[in-house]
This record gives structure tokens, sequence and C-alpha cells, in this order.
């Protein structure tokens, strides 16, 4: 039938189609390169720089969509959550990373009670993996407006169909939804969901991961002190 998956359907032997896949992950070609090179001993002394250097050659070599990244936020419980979503700014001289979201969305409300994140990039062409982690704050309503009116009109859409992450009855509850929202930004172009919020995670740890085919892999850390920063080569 046409759109089913591979081994859907009933009479499945569990255990065998999980070795099966197994086998077949394991086959899965991995860094297969050729890959960037990396000298740890060329890096800058701070991490936003050569942040930039990375994402900026990933866009110019056209990794696909290099700018989509991989938040993670915790409760006030510490029940961890993540989630990929689309980088909105960087400021290079602090290491800081901008990203926006709902506020009353499920990592809204993680950030508000514990406003600490993560975020993670992985580009397989490049083998590289950026990690950062730190505090999180928001910025004002201009810089959110500036966000918000700055997307595509589809994408100003679908910050009005809200509700995010609560239960669906079907399709055609979110298309009209759908509907409405591309109703109302034609007819009030400038309007921004109250609840929409710019947040700014400043970077205390910077990771950098640059793969090998051979699997001699380079990891740097740079971790933040005071108002500089200290750089450690680090076991892969």
């Amino acid at each position: 039938m046409d759109g089913e998956e591979p081994g859907d359907g009933g009479g499945r032997d569990t255990a065998a189609d999980d070795e099966a896949l197994l086998a077949r992950m394991r086959a899965a070609p991995v860094l297969a390169g050729p890959l960037p090179r990396f000298a740890p001993e060329d890096a800058p002394n701070t991490p936003g720089p050569l942040f930039a250097r990375w994402l900026d050659r990933a866009l110019a070599e056209g990794v696909p969509e290099p700018h989509v990244v991989t938040l993670s936020t915790a409760s006030r419980d510490g029940v961890p959550s993540a989630r990929v979503l689309m980088l909105r700014g960087v400021d290079t001289a602090d290491c800081a990373c901008l990203f926006a979201s709902d506020a009353e969305s499920p990592k809204g409300r993680d950030l508000a009670a514990n406003p600490r994140a993560a975020l993670t990039w992985y580009w397989p062409a490049h083998g590289r993996q950026i990690r950062m982690t730190g505090t999180v704050g928001t910025l004002g309503e201009d810089a959110a407006r500036r966000d918000y009116l700055g997307r595509s009109a589809a994408s100003r859409a679908a910050g009005f169909t809200g509700r995010t992450s609560l239960p669906l009855s079907g399709p055609g509850e979110y298309d009209r939804a759908r509907r409405a929202a591309q109703d109302l930004i034609a007819a009030e172009p400038g309007r921004v969901p109250d609840g929409h919020t710019l947040y700014r995670l400043r970077a205390q740890e910077a990771e950098f991961f640059q793969a090998d085919p051979a699997r001699f892999h380079l990891r740097v850390r740079y971790t933040r002190s005071g108002d500089g920063w200290t750089r450690t080569l680090l076991w892969p």
C-alpha cells in the first residue's frame, strides 16, 4: 500500500525485526567525508568567532539547515525536554544565541521556572557538532516584534494558530485555525501574538566537536571565567 512503512502490519516478529533494524543501522555510512580540517591550536581565544566561522562555512557550502538547532530545557522538577527550532540571531562577541517561542508553550514555561538550557547543532556533511549551555533571558517587546514581523507570512500565520502542544481534535480543526490566522494577518499585518517572546541564551560553556573518518575526533571546550574564557582540549 502506498505510504506504508516497511514492516507495518500484524504478525511481526519484533525481536527479529529489531535485529534487522540494528543490522541496517550498522551498515549505514557514517562520516563518509571528505570532512573539513580543524586545528585546535588555531582556534580563537573565545568561542563566539569560532561558532560564527563554522556556521558561515556551513551556510556557504550548502549544509542543509545549519541554523536549525535542538533546544533542551528542564522543568522546575528537573524533567528534561528537547525540540528542534530555528536560530533567530547570534551575538558573536558575547557568545549568545537567540531563539523565539510562545511564553506559554512548554519550553516557555520550562524557561520561566528554570532559566538554563542547552543548544545542540549537528551537521553531518561536515562531521561537526556544537553544544552550548548557559543562562536564558528574554529580550524586550520591541525585539520580539521585529523578530516576528521579519518572518514569512506563513510563519506569522502559524504563530497565530496558538495552542502549542495542546490536544488537537483533527486536521479540520487545525485547518480552520490556520485559515483564520491567515485572514487575521492579512487584515492586521502589524499584529504580533501576545505571547511571542525572543529568548537569549548566553553560553557559559561551548563545545566544538570535529569528527574524523578514522575516528581521531577533536573536541574543544570553552568555559566562561569572569570576563574571559578558558579553552581546553578534551578527549573525544
